[in-house]
Parts: C-alpha cells; sequence; structure tokens
C-alpha cells in the first residue's frame, strides 16, 4: 500500500513540474486562414473585384514544366492527353511568401492575378474552380506545380481565394473543370 502512495505522490509531483511541455507541431493555417510564413501582403490592392478572371486562349506548352517531376519523395507526371477533366476536392492559396518568385513555367508568380497551381495539369492551361459553399467561381491560369499537400487539389492566388469568398479560412472544398479556348 506504500508503494502505491509514494508512486501516486510521484505522479502528482511530476504533474507540478516548471517544465512546459512541448509546443504541438502544427501544419494548419496560421493567422487567419495562412501559414505565419505566408498571407496576403501589407497592402493588397483596394479593387480586388474588379481583377479580370484569366481568359482561356491557345498556347502551346510549356517544355519544361510538364516533364514528370518529384516533390518531397513523390514523383508526379503530368496528364496531357487533353481529356476532360473535372475533380473535387480541398483548394488552398499562397502569398506573399512566393510573390515575384520563378512558378514552374518560369513566369514570375503575382499574388494578386488569377493564376493558380496542380502537380499534374498541364502548364499553362486554364479552369474553372467553383467553391461548392456558396457557389463562386472563377477562371484561373495553371502555370505553377503544387500544391504538395497530399489532400489538396489546386492552391490559388490571393485574388482567386478572396473572389472564391475562403482566404480567411485558407482553404475550402472547390471543383476544378478544365476549361478550353473557343
Amino acid at each position: 500500500m506504500n508503494m502505491l502512495r509514494l508512486s501516486l505522490i510521484l505522479v502528482i509531483l511530476a504533474g507540478c513540474s516548471t517544465t512546459p511541455p512541448p509546443a504541438p507541431v502544427s501544419h494548419a493555417p496560421q493567422e487567419g486562414g495562412h501559414y505565419k510564413t505566408d498571407g496576403p501582403g501589407l497592402h493588397p490592392p483596394a479593387d480586388l473585384a474588379d481583377i479580370p478572371d484569366a481568359v482561356p486562349r491557345k498556347e502551346p506548352l510549356n517544355k519544361f514544366a510538364n516533364r514528370p517531376y518529384t516533390a518531397l519523395g513523390k514523383v508526379y507526371v503530368p496528364d496531357l492527353s487533353n481529356k476532360p477533366y473535372k475533380v473535387q476536392g480541398m483548394a488552398s492559396w499562397y502569398g506573399r511568401k512566393f510573390h515575384n518568385q520563378k512558378t514552374s513555367t518560369g513566369e514570375l508568380y503575382d499574388m494578386y492575378g488569377m493564376t493558380g497551381a496542380s502537380t499534374t495539369l498541364p502548364l499553362p492551361c486554364y479552369v474553372r474552380v467553383t467553391n461548392l459553399a456558396n457557389r463562386k467561381s472563377v477562371v484561373v491560369r495553371v502555370n505553377d506545380r503544387g500544391p504538395f499537400k497530399s489532400d489538396r487539389i489546386i492552391d490559388l492566388t490571393y485574388t482567386a481565394a478572396w473572389k472564391l469568398g475562403f482566404v480567411n479560412q485558407g482553404s475550402a472544398w472547390v471543383e476544378v473543370e478544365r476549361i478550353f479556348p473557343k
């Protein structure tokens, strides 16, 4: 019985220790729908609603961005078949951390433009993205690779996420449908 009491006292004293437990590791967006290292710029344009959707046009595929590639240990093979593409899944957005950095096509990323990133869609191509919670829809030009999180199907610019109504949440359930120039 004395051993039981001693064990109980040791457990209680261990719980009173002044060493804080390690902070949990979180991969969830921080600060209102974005990671601490990313997010909106300090002065987003006042006219986000006036920024036009991308307009599909015929473009040659990028020679380099459409080769099979490896990211975070996973091999991706771009789909160059020109078949219809329509999927539902989680969308997220990326902002200032990548602003003015080169995309997979070599263009500069503009977080206030109307572009997106896909792991396997051909680059460039155009897609209609519809937020399934509110039915808002935008057209973006896919010119980058990502997102490399297994639960995401597309990354969008800050402006596209804002227009779709999920910039503060960081992600939303969407439908992505490839559209072709007329």
